[in-house]
């Protein structure tokens, strides 16, 4: 039995492609901005706050880790309206990323600030410089600077993720592979080209955060 590819079929809907990339690209970029900010804050609460606040910030961590991404997803877009809190898809997507992500990085983040040297904060502290400055000037940038390869590979992590958000029609990438093939009936190839997409994106943004890393976040 002969098997027939057509690519071109699914390659003639490309603007359906590019759209869904962009969306998966908007949906990492703001998720990997909120979500890198929530987890150096909490990292900082798991580390140095007050017992009650590290209790509540390490309940959200364990939760968030221990549960699946697509629950998380569904609970927001699904759940939360029974609370009388209606969310769009795009929406509760963005969320469901910054929620997931920002508590994954909360323990990356957290491992790099434990790893600190003490002589590095005593020698702050001698300068008269406020916990503030310590944390911002001292503390963050080595810890980011140790880590960052791992919240590079978790970033990625949350992008190839975002492809469960077509689950509740937000028009990502895996979703406008899913509704080529739907027209066309030509799923091996939407989904080849779709997986492709994906690899292309991950290879661009590891390059994109390995070079933007050092020259703007811990290397100034």
């Amino acid at each position: 039995m002969r098997i027939a590819f057509d690519f071109g079929a699914v390659l003639s809907q490309w603007p359906l492609l590019v759209t869904g990339m962009l969306w998966t690209i908007g949906l990492t970029a703001i998720s990997a901005l909120l979500g890198v900010a929530l987890g150096v804050v909490f990292a900082w609460v798991r580390s140095h706050g007050a017992p009650w606040l590290k209790w509540v910030v390490g309940t959200y961590v364990e939760l968030i880790r221990n549960t699946p991404f697509i629950v998380q997803l569904f609970f927001i877009y699904f759940g939360l309206p029974a609370a009388g809190v209606k969310l769009s898809a795009e929406t509760a997507s963005v969320i469901a990323m910054v929620v997931n992500l920002s508590a994954y990085a909360t323990e990356i983040i957290r491992a790099g600030i434990d790893a600190t040297p003490k002589g590095q904060i005593e020698a702050a502290a001698s300068l008269a410089l406020s916990r503030m400055q310590t944390f911002t000037r001292v503390v963050l940038p080595p810890a980011l600077k140790k880590v960052w390869p791992a919240l590079v590979s978790q970033t990625i992590i949350v992008m190839l993720g975002s492809a469960v958000c077509g689950q509740i029609s937000t028009p990502e990438l895996s979703y406008a592979a899913n509704l080529i093939q739907s027209r066309n009936f030509r799923a091996f190839e939407a989904f080849i080209i779709a997986t492709v997409l994906y690899l292309l994106l991950a290879m661009a943004l590891r390059r994109l955060l390995n070079w933007a890393g050092p020259k703007f976040i811990y290397g100034r």
